[in-house]
């Protein structure tokens, strides 16, 4: 934990960094403008990281939206202005090789110091009462300094107007960066606070009791209730799922952030979920990483009429035949010995009839093929939430989401419902699936 805690303070600082010499330090000059900026930036700076680690506390609560709102803009505005440093560096390379040649290619330039150097060698050079002729040879010419790299040199006369120049390109790479910073996550809060899609999945499972065919599962992870999501957001995926009809309901994990004593009100409507066979619970990474553990949020969602399933299964029967749909815990339960049982969940079940997994990672399905499971249902990766993070996922977990496979067991990657961290989802709408299975 603590590593983890300094690995984010060393990024959020260099990050800020970057932010401090591109947004303010090439855009300003030495001044009061430029320190007040600093500071503002500094303040910003300290925001983050207590905004990360203290919104989890209760006392952190009041700095989730301003603080999440900035790591939003801030990790916008990095990644614009990352993406604008080619064509800045082009510009500014451009700017310098004009710059010179006009340096030394311009004529009338050269003639106009020419005759100021000859004005100010007669004055030095003539006595008094003498005037130099035209036709008087002049000493050797001394070298025009000549801008380099795009750096005027001094006292060139390019040199200002260089100068301005280059603050003007600075100044409209702030302002683009800002500007697309701005929007990506205005559309990302609107999208993320939104209604969830609803995904229609149909997956083909060959050894599925014709039966069996057409079953529907309510597929829903990452409703991550914290601090900034209310008991409307709650009461409305619970009314999108009812509205679907399934036959099964699937919370995948990462339901809280928090608390039942901090979070409890917001859960209360899950005991509204309809579903002709039930809803089912597994554990996310995040019931890890509550204060006193996933166990208090296992027993308030019994009581609330959903059954987890912890490195267990039950038999779902449906028209006269009957489906395994088993649940393993997440992985990060390991660290407390509350990590996923394979064996607990599947071992010793009868192969010839279907099993459904309920699984947080998808990374678990490595093991779930090791036991011929058919489908795994997933969440935990929300999709990338915001681009350009689903360019990363793919180096922990085999699937962002939808549907793939891996070793013969099909696993199904739902975007999630909700949101972590800032409130906005860019390029990876929420969503809830309805997933029907058929042979």
């Amino acid at each position: 934990m603590v590593g983890f805690v300094a690995l984010v303070l060393g990024v959020v600082a260099l990050v800020h960094y970057y932010l401090w010499h591109r947004l303010i330090r090439s855009t300003t000059r030495p001044g009061r403008i430029r320190r007040v900026l600093t500071w503002i930036l500094v303040g910003l700076g300290v925001l983050a990281p207590v905004t990360l680690i203290g919104s989890r506390s209760e006392w952190g609560h009041s700095l989730a939206w301003p603080g999440f709102f900035w790591l939003a803009v801030m990790f916008y505005l990095f990644v614009f202005l990352l993406v604008l440093e080619i064509p800045r560096a082009l510009a500014v390379l451009t700017l310098g090789v004009v710059e010179r040649g006009a340096g030394r290619w311009n004529p009338s330039a050269v003639v106009a110091r020419r005759m100021a150097r000859t004005a100010a060698l007669a004055d030095q050079s003539a006595p008094a009462g003498q005037s130099v002729r035209a036709d008087q040879p002049l000493p050797a010419e001394q070298p025009v300094p000549v801008a380099h790299a795009g750096r005027p040199a001094e006292g060139s006369e390019a040199g200002p107007d260089l100068m301005g120049r280059r603050l003007f390109i600075a100044r409209t790479a702030a302002v683009v960066a800002g500007a697309g910073a701005l929007t990506a996550v205005g559309t990302g809060i609107r999208t993320a606070l939104g209604d969830p899609v609803i995904e229609s999945v149909k997956v083909t499972l060959p050894k599925l009791d014709s039966r069996l065919s057409g079953l529907r599962f309510a597929v829903v992870s990452d409703i991550h209730l914290g601090p900034l999501t209310g008991t409307r957001h709650t009461e409305r995926i619970v009314r999108m799922i009812n509205s679907l009809e399934a036959d099964v309901v699937a919370v995948v994990g990462d339901l809280v952030d928090g608390t039942v004593a901090e979070l409890g009100p917001l859960a209360r409507p899950l005991r509204s979920l309809e579903s002709r066979y039930g809803a089912y619970f597994v554990t996310g990474n995040h019931e890890y990483y509550t204060a006193n553990g996933p166990q208090e949020w296992i027993e308030e969602l019994r009581g609330l009429g959903i059954r987890p399933l912890g490195n267990e299964r039950v038999e779902i029967a449906h028209a006269g035949a009957v489906l395994d749909l088993a649940g393993v815990n997440d992985v990060n339960g390991a660290a407390s010995g509350d990590g996923p049982d394979f064996e607990r969940a599947l071992g010793g079940r009868d192969r010839s009839r279907s099993t459904v997994l309920l699984a947080h990672q998808p990374v678990q399905v490595v093991e779930a093929a090791r036991y011929g499971v058919d489908l795994q249902l997933s969440g935990h990766t929300h999709g990338g939430q915001m681009v350009p993070f689903n360019l990363v996922i793919p180096l922990q977990q085999p699937m962002v989401s939808g549907l793939g496979e891996m070793d013969g067991t099909q696993v199904y990657v739902t975007r999630g419902a909700g949101f972590w961290g800032p409130p906005v989802r860019v390029g990876s709408s929420p969503e809830i699936t309805l997933l029907e299975i058929q042979n």
